[in-house]
């Protein structure tokens, strides 16, 4: 069985996103874990066909996850701060990465040469947001592609620019006969005039994966292709259910290591302790700073403050008024 040791913050992030609709701002710390990256690029990257998610997990580079780098048209490479990744460019429209990071290409890294995928996940509620997601696709590999060019040097090495992909993952609007689908779209040398013979990763540098769910249950069979990830993402992207667990622990195992459970046992109940410590004489700092970065996520995403509140009072066992009164208080320094 092709099973990855689970971490104790993976697991934690199961915990936390245990009721969410797989697309709150608490979701991305989930796709922010390897183990869960490794499931999906097992399934969506062609480059990985035959190797163990383990494997996989290896090959991706974990301090190249990010959704803090702005990249800006004109001034390539430049890292900045921010709350997310962004292409900005003036008089365009912000578009948002959710989940960026590079990955070991095996096939091309040989002799200690280093050879990256660049790798954008996008979860997203709507497959019919109100224009096609396959051209938002091509914008984010268009850009992908353009911001590995240095400005360092008036020379671009364009012999350099490593190929990348865009995976997006649609939970909603999807017409019934489409559902639980996967696309794959590519660059590809479809006609040559003459005697001529063109080598495939001189050209082949932008894959573009649209996958389709669209219901709460997924009812396919173990010999469709594709199930294992379809599978994998219907668990994670929607509101877990009672088998959720058992679902996760055929893909991440957390069986061998019992103290890994009897840690998180610990931690909530530790952390419980905290929290009724903390109402009867005040938040503790650290506290205090997860509720306000729940609070400003929330909001950035646009999700209303009456449904911020609920999240804050199951979270944080506030009772409403306290969660009125914290969201109030950080919506108006946005």
């Amino acid at each position: 069985m092709d099973k990855i040791k689970g971490s104790l913050e993976v697991l934690s992030a199961m915990q936390v996103t245990a009721d969410t609709e797989g697309l709150d701002a608490e979701s991305k710390t989930l796709l922010h874990s390897r183990e869960v990256l490794a499931v999906i690029l097992q399934g969506a990257v062609e480059e990985y066909e035959g190797y163990s998610r383990k494997e996989i997990m290896d090959f991706i580079e974990g301090d190249s996850i990010t959704d803090t780098k702005e990249v800006s048209t004109g001034r390539t490479n430049t890292q900045i701060q921010g709350s997310n990744t962004e292409f900005v460019q003036l008089n365009e429209k912000t578009s948002n990465f959710d989940v960026f990071f590079r990955a070991r290409n095996p096939q091309l890294s040989m002799g200690g040469v280093l050879v990256s995928l660049h790798i954008d996940i996008e979860p997203q509620k709507s497959y019919r947001p109100g224009y096609p997601i396959e051209k938002r696709g091509m914008y984010y590999l268009a850009r992908s592609l353009s911001s590995q060019l240095s400005l360092v040097t008036d020379a671009a090495d364009y012999g350099g620019l490593e190929k990348c992909y865009s995976i997006w993952i649609c939970r909603d609007e999807i017409l019934k006969d489409e559902r639980y689908s996967i696309s794959f779209f590519e660059m590809s040398n479809v006609k040559n005039v003459g005697r001529c013979t063109i080598v495939r990763e001189n050209y082949d540098l932008l894959k573009l994966v649209i996958i389709r769910l669209g219901n709460k249950v997924y009812n396919g069979r173990e010999e469709d292709e594709g199930y294992e990830l379809l599978r994998f993402l219907n668990a994670i992207m929607y509101p877990h259910r009672e088998d959720f667990m058992d679902t996760m622990s055929e893909y991440i195992d957390f069986s061998d290591n019992e103290e890994l459970w009897k840690e998180v046992e610990h931690m909530s109940g530790l952390g419980q302790s905290i929290l009724e410590e903390g109402l009867e004489q005040g938040i503790e700092q650290g506290i205090e700073q997860g509720i306000r970065a729940m609070v400003l996520d929330n909001l950035e995403e646009q999700i209303s403050k009456d449904k911020i509140m609920n999240k804050l009072q199951k979270h944080f066992q506030l009772d409403r008024e306290r969660a009125e009164q914290y969201v109030e208080r950080y919506a108006g320094s946005v």
